[in-house]
Parts: C-alpha cells; structure tokens; sequence
C-alpha cells in the first residue's frame, strides 16, 4: 500500500502545489477508508521505502541549508601585571607583551566558534556533528535551532531555500537537551501522555491522543517500562538510557519536521546509545530531518548515520557521507587502516593536527576543494525537488505529521498554530501534571506541615493565655511580630520547586508547548489549597492557646490574615526563584530580605521613630501589612481596658515597690491632675496601644487586601521574570 499511494502522489512531475496537496489528501482518505481523519495507529501508514530508488524525490521533500554561518563571542583576556604598568611595559621587547588586535581590548579577546560553516540536511537522514570538545558542535546546533541571538549569529539558515522564521522553527521542530529533563515521580506513559496534551490539539480526542502515545511507546521500545516512574536520586526508576528515549520522545509527540540532539548518546553504554540512535533513525525514515551532535560513535552507530560534519575548532574538516571518508582521507594522504573505526582515525587524526605548528589549516583547505568537486557534479545533475516551504509542509501536515493542528493560511508561518490549546486548557494540564507530581512526594508537604505545627506549638505553649496587664500588652505584641514573620519564613521551603521545574519549563516553552502565563496562573492555583491547610494549621494551633481576642470572626479575621501572608511570602519567594537560579544563593537572599521586612515592620522601631531616610522601606516591609491587621484585630474593642490603676507603674522602675506605695503614688497623681484615679480606673485601651505603636493608618481589612496585593504582584513580577529570563538563548 505504501509504494502504490507514494506513485499515486508522486506520478506526475508537472503537478501544480494544488493539485499535489489535492492527491496527498486523497491518498489519506483513500488508506483510512474514509473522508475522516487519519486514525494515530496508521499514522506510520504512508511511510515511504527509502530503499526504493523509484521514489525520488522524497514524499516528504525537506532540505535544510546553512551557509557561511560565524559566530564569535567576548571572552575575558588574562592579564599580567606587567603589561598594565606603562615603566614595565617600556621594559619588556614588543614580542612578550602581546597587543589587543582591532574589535579587541586589553582585557578581553574575541572566540571565534563557528568559522565559515556552510552544509545541508534532508529529510530521512540523521546528519551527525563531530568533533573534540571545544570544536563548536553544540554551537552548531544551537545556531541552526534558533538558539543564538539573531545580532551575534551571521550567516543565514534556510528550509526549502526560504528563511527560518523564529515562530515557525519553534512549531516545525523540537530540540533535545543533553540532560534528561523530567518529572521524577511520572511514569513513562504519564510523561508522554501530558506531552501529548500539551502539543496535540484538543480536537483530537482523548483515545486517538492515547493511541498516539502508545504507538510512540513501541516507536521508542519502552513497552517494559511504561508504568515505572521516570525515578530520581532518592527514587528507584528507569535506566539511564529510557530516559533518554522519554526525552527524545515528549519532544517528538507532536511528529516534527526537524528534530535537534545535543549528545544523545553521551552517558549511556554501547548497546543503550546504539537503541536510541536506532530510534532516531526510525523518525528520520518517517520524514524528519534529524541533527545531532555525537562525540565519538562506535561502528555499529556509524552505520546509522547519513551525514557527517566534521568541526575542529570551529571550522569544517569534513562534511559527507561515513562512505565517502575514506577515499576523503586517503586523497589528503593519510589513508584509514582497513580494521580501524573510521570516525576515530578521523578525529585522532584531526587532535594530532590540532597539536601540530600548522594546525587543522591544511585540512581545511583540503575539504573546501573536495566540497567544491563535489559541488560541481551536483550542479551537473538536474534538480528535482521542486516543492516550496508551503508546499512541503502541506504535503506533511496531509500525511499526519505536525499533529499540532494546521489551516490554509497561505504563508507557512501560519499554517500551524503558535500553541495547540487555548490557555485555559493549558493551565488544567499543568495543574494536573504538577499535583500528581506532588501528590508521589507528601513528604514535600508534611516537613512544611509540620515546621508550621511545630512552630505553632512552641508559640502556643510560650505565650499560654495571655492576661490584659502592661505585660501582657508586650507580649502580645511580641507575639503578633514573630508570628507574622514565621508565616514568611517557613514559605522559603518553596524555593526549591521552581529551580527544579525551571530546565523543564524552558525546555517547554521553548518550543510553545504552553504560554508562560498559562504556567504562573497553574502554578499560583495549585499552591493555595497548601496554603490555606498551613494558614489553618498555625492558626488554630495559636489562636485560641494564646487567648487572642475577638471571638469568631477574630478567629475568621485572624485566619484570612496568615493566609494572605503565607499567599504573599510564596509569591515573593517564587519571585526570587525565576530571578535567581541557585538554591543556596536564593536561601541566603530570602533571609536577609525577610530580616530586613521584620526589622521596618514597626515592631522594633514605631513607624515615627523611623529615620525619614528608611521610611520607603518600611512600607515597602511585607511584614508591616499583616502585623498591623493582627495588631487592629486584637486592639480594636475600645472598651477594652490594658492598664488600670496602679498597672501604670508596671512598666517602669516603680514596679517593683509595695502596692500600698503605688495607691498612694496614685492618690498623689490624683489630686495633682485634679481626677480621681483608683485601682480600677481604666487609663489605656486598645486605641491608646494602637497609637502607642503607630498603628493608625490602615483598617484591619485595608491590611488583609494590601497583603493579598502584594502576593498578586510578586506573581505578575515572576511572569516578567520569566518573560525575560528564559529566553534560552546564547548573546
């Protein structure tokens, strides 16, 4: 069925674009058996014989073309005290002091990485990128994925001979990172399912997408180990090299045309390398151009590879065929031992060079006059692959690759669309994805849980019950200050989540598998109902044992407080953690910061004893906001009476005299200030505290909304954040 649908398409060399697309569109329907789509388990149904010679050009007709591509960056110059030091300099023969040439200075040079690179690679090939570390392969790659900036990077890129434009590339191709990013406590198939959800469209049906990831499970050989979780340093999982697979294939679930590995191989053993470089040339096969860099393949992955390119220090040694390099080296005189790996004398050959006076130069030259024989005879041959950008990703999308969706928008950057869900679809899969994650690891939760419960405790017992005396004033307010900056303190647990999730999410987002807003909306939702056990936890735990006043909706009040405070703490510290991206740094920001927000809260120093120089912080203090709301819940009855009588001396050195001295202390008082003042007599009420403290700008309430507010703006500064700080891309 296969050959007689390619010759049905591909009969007639005169075909029109229409007509092309018209044939390919109805050769689908003709192998589904209906006018409906083309169901996931015949998806490989089209596939084509590339061992059949009839069948040129290919069904899938990609051609990627990179010319002239350089790239150099800054980098710093190491500097001797001699040569800064103009008497030493005067000194020194112009030989040993070494100047900086045009475009440089003295303390920085220019590192060429990519020199004049120029090469091709075609659908149903695996084109492989060599090299010794340093030679600029991964620079390579990273400058035919878009992933350098497009001012550093000269040179052009180009599909079907049209320019790459930035958004299609990122729909059109996928791009595997060295490190194997996953979810640890997802299994195989859960990975790939929520892959599938991410990139597929939701007109797919939830079965077909189902259908989809179990036949890529058997594309990638994971059959075994579809139900183990993905595992981690703590967690027993899967091999080295079924991870490798997994993250070759939340990347290719979506069915790219390009497909960019960086070291797929490296870490794994012989036989893992040769199974997930078998893989990539099954996907190849299918219609894919795949790019990869490799750095020393064994003789049985050389027989996978289509094309090799050779880099020694950002230049080209070698680029054709694994068959062509021995005639390649013999010609340059060195000719390949009959039994040696080809690929190794290669890159022994190319290191030994490197180590010589003359350096790779001859052989550089030696690869620019075989390229231009070679180019020569291609010119002779007539060139029949006709199709244009559009053309070539109509007849893909009507075979069933890019599952992302399509329509007939005449420029082929929108034939696909940006994300294949809308965002409120984006943000249940994330929320489901991160919750099934941490629903596997409760121990996560439970140290959060139970640093709050302790804490909690302590405070209860400490500060049991509470009496309305001077004394007890101070420890309340005591109490109300640390309390409030626990609540913050303990939300530092959340740095770590992030940092772990941030590769993964640049890696996603990278290629839109979801919008970045889609993921901060998901990612607040799935915090709060944590956040609301750990702000009913502690209050419950103090409330009451402290003997805080207010009753019930002192309680709710009290309640709503330590929750917008434990909202606001996680929002500032999940800020912090899209701006800074390492734990131990991150730890130590956060608690100097939350140190900073305690010490300008007003506890300390009242907000009109502040320096007029520090009083912005002390508003911008997190601290501040809910430690006036819980001081305005406790203080607010102004018939509540704190200093009666002779309390007023409690405070003071007087305190510690006979009670039968303070009455008459008192009587005095009494009779100078012309009112009567007993041992009854009320002199301090919650109103006074409150002025005492300087706590008579904000209602309770205009605290509690203040406080939410600034959890809500910590939230859209780590949007921006990552807005800016993921662009993944190289200066």
């Amino acid at each position: 069925m296969d050959n007689s649908i390619s010759e049905h398409i591909f009969s007639s060399p005169t075909l029109s674009s229409a007509q092309l697309l018209k044939r390919v569109g109805d050769a689908c329907k003709g192998a589904t058996g209906d006018g409906g789509e083309t169901p996931m388990h015949h998806h490989h149904a089209l596939d084509v014989d590339l061992s059949d010679a009839s069948l040129e050009p290919r069904s899938l007709p990609f051609v990627l073309q990179f010319n002239n591509l350089n790239y150099s960056v800054k980098v710093h110059r190491k500097v001797a005290l001699s040569s800064l030091l103009p008497w030493r300099r005067s000194c020194l023969s112009s030989a040993a002091v070494e100047e900086p040439v045009a475009g440089e200075s003295l303390f920085t040079r220019t590192k060429v990485l990519l020199n004049d690179i120029s090469g091709e690679a075609r659908d149903g090939e695996i084109l492989a990128v060599l090299g010794a570390s340093g030679s600029g392969k991964s620079t390579l790659v990273d400058a035919l994925a878009n992933r350098i900036a497009k001012g550093s990077l000269k040179g052009s890129v180009t599909l079907n001979g049209e320019p790459l434009e930035s958004r299609l590339l990122k729909v059109i191709s996928a791009y595997v990172m060295q490190d194997d990013l996953l979810f640890p406590m997802l299994t195989v198939e859960e990975t790939l399912m929520f892959a599938a959800e991410f990139r597929l469209p939701r007109t797919l049906s939830k079965s077909k997408k189902r259908m989809r990831v179990q036949a890529l499970i058997d594309q990638l050989g994971l059959q075994n180990a579809a139900k183990t979780v993905i595992g981690d340093e703590g967690h027993r999982g899967v091999s080295g090299g079924e991870r490798r697979r997994v993250s070759i294939g939340i990347d290719i679930i979506h069915d790219p045309i390009i497909l960019f590995l960086d070291e797929p191989t490296s870490g794994l053993d012989s036989t893992s390398a040769y199974m997930v470089v078998k893989v990539l040339q099954r996907i190849a096969q299918r219609g894919s151009i795949v790019v990869m860099t490799v750095h020393q393949p064994s003789y049985r992955i050389l027989g996978l590879l289509d094309r090799l390119l050779f880099l020694s220090r950002g230049q080209t040694v070698y680029s054709g065929s694994p068959t062509s390099l021995p005639l390649f080296f013999s010609e340059f005189g060195h000719p390949i031992p009959e039994n040696e790996n080809r690929t190794e004398f290669a890159l022994d050959l190319i290191r030994e060079l490197e180590g010589s006076p003359g350096g790779t130069r001859s052989l550089v030259e030696f690869n620019k006059s075989w390229q231009s024989r070679k180019q020569d005879a291609r010119n002779s041959e007539p060139d029949r692959n006709g199709l244009s950008l559009k053309e070539a990703i109509g007849v893909s999308i009507s075979r069933g690759k890019l599952l992302s969706g399509a329509t007939n928008d005449p420029s082929p950057a929108s034939m696909v669309p940006t994300f294949a869900n809308p965002f409120w679809i984006e943000m249940a899969i994330l929320s489901k994805r991160s919750t099934t994650n941490s629903r596997r690891m409760p121990e996560l939760f439970g140290i959060r849980l139970g640093a709050v419960l302790v804490t909690g405790f302590i405070l209860a017992t400490m500060f049991w019950q509470l009496d309305n005396s001077p004394k007890g004033v101070q420890e309340r307010l005591g109490f109300i200050a640390f309390a409030m900056s626990t609540t913050f303190y303990t939300c530092a647990d959340a740095l770590p989540v992030f940092l772990q999730e941030r590769y993964i999410f640049m890696r996603e987002t990278a290629h839109n598998a979801y919008r970045r807003w889609s993921y901060v909306l998901s990612h607040s939702l799935t915090a709060l109902p944590a956040l609301v056990i750990l702000a009913l936890a502690f209050s419950a735990m103090t409330f009451f044992p402290v003997g805080l006043d207010g009753g019930l909706s002192g309680f709710l009040f009290y309640f709503l407080i330590i929750f917008a405070s434990f909202w606001a703490g996680s929002s500032f510290v999940t800020f912090l953690s899209g701006v800074i991206p390492h734990v131990m740094l991150g730890y130590t920001i956060v608690v100097a910061i939350l140190a900073y927000f305690l010490l300008f809260s007003g506890f300390f120093i009242n907000r009109d004893r502040i320096p007029p120089y520090w009083i912005w912080f002390h508003y911008l203090s997190l601290v501040k906001y809910p430690y006036e709301g819980v001081l305005r819940n406790e203080f607010q009855d102004p018939a509540k009476c704190f200093v009666k009588g002779v309390q007023i001396f409690d405070n003071m050195p007087l305190g510690a005299v006979p009670d039968a001295l303070k009455l008459k202390l008192l009587s005095t008082i009494s009779s100078t200030l012309g009112r009567k003042i007993t041992a009854s007599t009320c002199l301090t009420t919650g109103t006074g505290i409150l002025q005492q403290q300087g706590v008579t700008d904000l209602s309770k309430w205009s605290c509690l909304w203040v406080t939410v507010a600034w959890g809500f703006l910590f939230r859209i500064l780590f949007y921006f954040s990552l807005l800016l700080g993921s662009k993944n891309k190289r200066r």
